[in-house]
């Protein structure tokens, strides 16, 4: 099942939902407020998880794991059942290790021009995998210092080409490194557990990152029958965050 959005509206919902938030590489939980104010306006309860290392969070480069990433969602989830988990590009690997650990908490996942693993792949042996992707050009690999940064001419085209200039001008003023480890890490994934979760996912068709041959090869791969479709970039939680809002809202119900 496909559906474009153009637009979308919402009322108060009146069956709030417990919305839990994952972001991506390169990005953090403030990325998110426009997508979140939204949501809880409506009535929801919302949690955006800030990974260690993103944003203002300040935890060192070494101690860094995607098995830390994925504790930090426990937390955030802590004792909660019915959680609807969004995840964002390399989010969504983190929020399927989640689902893995945890299925009986999640309601639902969701996916939001994400990466989905088949079990004991990385965000890494998915990318690889991608030829239309354009962050390949810019892609800027520390080994030594074990971060990964995007060339600041590569930053606006490959992540944000559909925000205002001024956006434009902010994420790439403000881009930081991202630690390489969780990003080489397998996520073990089994039929059990992450298997019994429902899924959905929302397509970007304009997507320099993650492509839309990509994402519909993984939806295919993982059976998710359930899917929208957004005419924006990697980010539409910048370019389009209350439509991306109103589809959120809609399947947390």
């Amino acid at each position: 099942m496909a559906t474009t959005f153009a637009f979308a509206q919402t009322t108060i919902n009146a069956n709030p939902a417990n919305i839990v938030i994952v972001h991506g590489s390169w990005s953090s939980a403030a990325d998110w407020e426009a997508v979140s104010a939204k949501l809880r306006a409506d009535g929801n309860q919302v949690t955006v998880v800030n990974l260690p290392g993103h944003g203002t969070d300040q935890t060192s480069i070494t101690s860094i794991s995607l098995q830390g990433y994925v504790d930090a969602v426990k937390k955030a989830i802590n004792g909660s059942k019915e959680i609807v988990l969004v995840g964002h590009s390399f989010g969504g690997i983190v929020v399927s290790a989640v689902a893995e650990q945890i299925p009986l908490q999640i309601k639902k996942l969701v996916y939001v021009a994400a990466y989905i693993p088949q079990n004991g792949e990385s965000l890494l042996t998915i990318a690889n995998t991608d030829a239309a992707s354009q962050v390949g050009k810019y892609l800027q690999i520390d080994e030594k210092a074990g971060i990964a940064g995007i060339a600041k001419e590569g930053i606006a085209s490959t992540f944000v080409a559909d925000a205002p200039k001024g956006v434009q001008d902010y994420v790439t003023t403000h881009f930081r490194a991202e630690p390489l480890v969780p990003l080489a890490s397998p996520v073990m994934l089994s039929a059990a557990n992450f298997g019994r979760v429902a899924k959905i996912y929302i397509h970007t068709y304009n997507d320099q990152v993650n492509s839309l041959a990509l994402q519909q090869k993984m939806v295919k791969a993982t059976d998710i029958t359930r899917f929208y479709g957004l005419p924006s970039s990697h980010t539409p939680f910048v370019s389009m965050p209350l439509t991306l809002a109103a589809i959120i809202a809609g399947e947390a119900k």
